[in-house]
């Protein structure tokens, strides 16, 4: 199982990255400076240079940072070495605990059915239930370790039920290729490349389980002397958005360029049910009610040492 103290060696190490002196470099006058995965909308908008043109109007220029994951980019965004940059559900439960300067100002609600628990095809695991005393493989701290926690309850199950593999997607890929582990939990786009092996079967997606919603966070000094600039980058992304979904054929091609990953793949995860690149907007209710209850859930089973209140590092733009 995944310990207490292994959940504070994870904030541990996130509070040493927000204070490290060396990620704190001098901004550029008139800068404004993402973080970026190579994914959905940002990743779209880069390539078209839609926010390079909208904040010229402003001034600024744009300088992006690509990271691989969602923990070290708010780690680099709560130290003052980022302004802006999204991340799923869970990584950023550990950044307030550890008490980073970011603040969540806007959200995309994903679809559910881009997340999974594989199984190897020939496997005899076939429900849920079955997953006892099973080693199951998870990135600890991501939004996988939420699916994983709700599934395993949805069978009766927790993670005291199983023997949880804290790794890496990469790491897991190998160990699932190889059978050093009986069932992943990953999501788009590693959900949809190991899909698309043969030898791989899907045991349930997150549908009806839990829903998807990643956050965009602002650095909390940026977010309150500048809030002009969040709204519109948040404006232009949902722009970016509507026209990537109603432009289908066009986004496939486009966003393998980007990512690597085949074209048909690509196409797997940008037509699964409900997926919807236009559903980028400010902080809505809903998702601020979502990532409350998630927080309360996780302080509750041990994974938090401490409780926390999404509303206290929640920004809203103000009625004009």
């Amino acid at each position: 199982m995944i310990t207490r103290r292994q959940t504070l060696a994870l904030i541990g190490a996130t509070a040493a990255a927000l204070s490290a002196p060396n990620i704190r470099p001098a901004r550029a006058a008139n800068e404004f400076r993402i973080g970026w995965q190579k994914n959905g909308v940002l990743a779209l908008a880069k390539r078209t240079g839609a926010l390079e043109k909208r904040l010229g109007e402003r001034g600024l220029t744009v300088s992006w940072a690509e990271f691989t994951s969602g923990p070290p980019l708010l780690e680099a965004l709560g130290a003052g070495s980022l302004d802006f940059g999204p991340t799923g559900d869970v990584p950023p439960l550990f950044a307030q605990t550890a008490g980073a300067n970011l603040l969540y100002v806007g959200s995309y609600k994903g679809t559910a059915s881009g997340s999974a628990i594989l199984v190897p095809r020939d496997s005899p695991i076939a429900a849920l239930a079955d997953l006892k005393g099973k080693k199951i493989a998870f990135k600890r701290g991501s939004s996988a370790h939420n699916f994983t926690v709700k599934a395993l309850r949805k069978a009766g199950l927790t993670t005291d039920d199983i023997e949880a593999a804290d790794l890496a997607p990469p790491d897991a890929a190998a160990a699932f290729k190889t059978g050093g582990i009986d069932a992943w939990t990953i999501w788009d786009p590693y959900f949809a490349v190991a899909e698309a092996d043969p030898q791989t079967r899907v045991l349930t997606t997150a549908e009806g389980i839990v829903d998807s919603w990643s956050f965009f966070f602002g650095n909390g000094d940026f977010t309150a002397a500048q809030p002009e600039v969040i709204t519109d980058v948040l404006d232009e992304l949902a722009k970016v958005g509507a026209w990537a979904q109603a432009n289908l054929e066009e986004t496939v091609p486009a966003l393998s360029e980007i990512t690597g990953i085949p074209v048909e793949v690509t196409r797997t995860i940008l037509t699964r049910k409900g997926a919807d690149l236009s559903k980028v907007a400010t902080l809505s209710d809903d998702a601020l009610t979502y990532q409350q209850a998630l927080a309360d859930e996780f302080h509750g089973l041990g994974i938090l040492p401490k409780a926390l209140t999404i509303a206290d590092v929640a920004w809203r733009p103000k009625a004009s």
